[in-house]
């Protein structure tokens, strides 16, 4: 068997790379990065501060803030100077503030050595909007998903209310139109498919059926002679 690969998952908001990633992380014994967190932890930094200059307050809060990862129980968790923030960057605030502030090119560059530092040893499902492309561009595979926008505003919609948010649905399909076009648009690490990634339509296909073909494609690079 090969080294135990970084494997990434690039996609838009909602075509279930969380969930995804997480249970082939479970299954595989991988350690599970969902650098969108990051973000969202820097985010909810960002929003604390309250500054009006958010791209000053990012750039310096990413290049100070210490952040501190673990999967535990099948959940990953996200600590920032020590405070425990993982129930707090969930929100549709969060993500389209995480958005926003992953356009800022010394932001991304203060987060960078982060994500490649936990993948150093290989043995990782690494999930975002930019794992293939930039963060790990030699990664052993890649996939990207992708999933119409109304089946993701949905899957957001069940997500939101199983929290017991307050939800609307043309907000949220709204929201996630607003960040697809934030995410392919920005001049720094656009969502783009990677070369030689393997893409899945998520629309009509259930967690189950995503996890096999997913699975296959990595066992088959991990025991190719």
């Amino acid at each position: 068997m090969k080294k135990k690969p970084v494997v990434t998952i690039d996609g838009p908001a909602g075509s279930g790379k969380s969930t995804i990633s997480r249970l082939l992380a479970a299954r595989f014994s991988f350690f599970y990065l969902d650098t969108g967190a990051l973000y969202r932890a820097l985010a909810y930094l960002v929003d604390e501060d309250g500054r009006e200059d958010i791209e000053k307050a990012a750039t310096e809060i990413s290049g100070n803030a210490r952040f501190e990862i673990k999967n535990e129980n099948g959940a990953f968790l996200i600590s920032v100077n020590g405070k425990d923030v993982s129930a707090h960057i969930r929100s549709e605030k969060m993500g389209l503030l995480a958005s926003k502030i992953s356009a800022i090119p010394a932001v991304r560059q203060n987060l960078l050595e982060i994500q490649r530092g936990l993948a150093a040893r290989g043995g990782v499902i690494a999930e975002g909007r930019d794992m293939g492309t930039v963060v790990f561009p030699e990664a052993g595979i890649k996939f990207y998903m992708e999933a119409s926008v109304k089946k993701r505003a949905h899957r957001r919609y069940l997500e939101l209310a199983s929290r017991k948010e307050a939800v609307n649905i043309a907000e949220i399909e709204s929201d996630i139109i607003r960040r697809d076009r934030q995410d392919k648009e920005r001049a720094t690490a656009p969502l783009r498919i990677p070369k030689k990634a393997i893409v899945i339509d998520t629309t009509d296909k259930s967690i189950p059926e995503v996890v096999e073909e997913m699975s296959l494609a990595i066992e088959r690079y991990m025991y190719s002679p």
